[in-house]
């Protein structure tokens, strides 16, 4: 089924009030979730609206957050989230970056004792929006990433996120699961009943899993397998996906102060806030380029890329950015699709808030 976004940003704005949620949070988280569901990260939007459900019931999600600045200086800051929902503080934290680069050239703002924070792109792309380059990574509350050579998962699915601002072009806008697929995609395949691609997901033994109630299990229930690192095995480069997810739990995560997953797990009680920690860089290119410059080689690189010989004439060269945007135009157009299985989840969700369900 397709909705309109939004009839989405309503369903989430009202849950959210219902839960006690500040009508400034609750608007930015909506919208948040909502942009990136258009972008088609069908498994950060909406869809994750039954976790964060789970995640409030439970008593770990902080609906009234006081955020505090525990350190700050000209060039950076740490802002502890209070145990909230990651959206706002994420939304604050980058724009506080960009604020920053502006006197500094550099900046750099991490928040520790976070939540989910959804899509890392929405975020890069606020740099990106203000002219200037913007990264982000987090790290993660889940345990889904098989370590090259290992048997069991240890580390998340550890994002990063990457935005350049150019002028005639749209932005560059990189955003990426250092595993091979993020977790919440397994999770999307298992609404739709679609199998798994090969090489997503292992069992205990290293074998590829592609029947996606077992795939889900191994991702989210089970012990043993998981999510192989970027690039699969060892021979194709998986190596290089688990360093990439290393790197960034070490900005996302142990700089900020916040948990590790494995740790976290075995020491922390089950009633107990997850402790995510977020990452935001901001680069103004005026620190190092005359006003302008930085935007028009930007978009000579994209052009080039653009331009490159197809390997199949109906199906252009694009770069990082490019099939998010398309996808967003198509469902601010058409709608953004709702599977069954995820419309009833939504459903009681909107029962157990006490709120009118206005997706159906």
């Amino acid at each position: 089924m397709r909705v309109p976004a939004p009839q989405i940003r309503e369903q989430l704005d009202t849950v959210f009030g219902a839960w006690g949620m500040s009508a400034a949070h609750a608007a930015t988280t909506a919208d948040m979730m909502v942009e990136t569901d258009l972008r088609g990260v069908d498994s950060h939007g909406i869809s994750m609206l039954p976790s964060y459900d789970k995640e409030f019931r439970a008593g770990r999600l902080n609906v009234r957050p006081v955020f505090k600045t525990v350190r700050e200086n000209l060039a950076t800051a740490l802002i502890d989230a209070d145990a909230s929902l990651g959206h706002p503080v994420s939304v604050h934290a980058m724009n506080l970056a960009v604020d920053k680069c502006r006197d500094a050239g550099v900046a750099v703002v991490s928040v520790v004792n976070s939540h989910h924070f959804g899509a890392a792109g929405c975020y890069s792309r606020i740099a990106a929006d203000r002219g200037v380059i913007g990264m982000v990574t987090s790290a993660t509350r889940g345990v889904t990433l098989v370590p090259t050579f290992a048997a069991e998962p240890v580390m998340g699915t550890n994002p990063l996120a990457f935005a350049a601002p150019a002028k005639k072009n749209p932005p560059f806008q990189l955003d990426m699961a250092t595993t091979t697929v993020a977790a919440g995609k397994v999770k999307v395949h298992k609404l739709n009943h679609k199998p798994v691609p090969p090489g997503w997901v292992v069992d205990g033994n290293g074998d590829t899993v592609t029947d996606p109630e077992e795939a889900f299990r191994y991702v989210f229930e089970r012990p043993e397998g998981g999510i192989t690192p970027l690039g699969g095995s060892r021979e194709a480069g998986g190596h290089k996906g688990y360093g990439l997810a290393v790197l960034v739990h070490i900005l996302g995560g142990t700089l900020s102060g916040a948990s590790f997953s494995p740790i976290r797990n075995k020491t922390q009680k089950p009633s107990d806030p997850h402790n995510i920690g977020h990452f935001f860089l901001a680069i103004d290119p005026r620190a190092f380029r005359n006003d302008g410059e930085f935007e028009q080689d930007l978009d000579q690189v994209i052009d080039v890329l653009h331009g490159a010989k197809r390997a199949d004439p109906a199906q252009p060269v694009l770069v990082a950015g490019d099939p998010e945007m398309a996808t967003r135009a198509e469902r601010l157009r058409d709608g953004v699709p709702i599977p069954d299985d995820l419309m009833d989840q939504l459903r009681a969700v909107a029962k157990s808030a006490g709120v009118p369900f206005v997706l159906a």
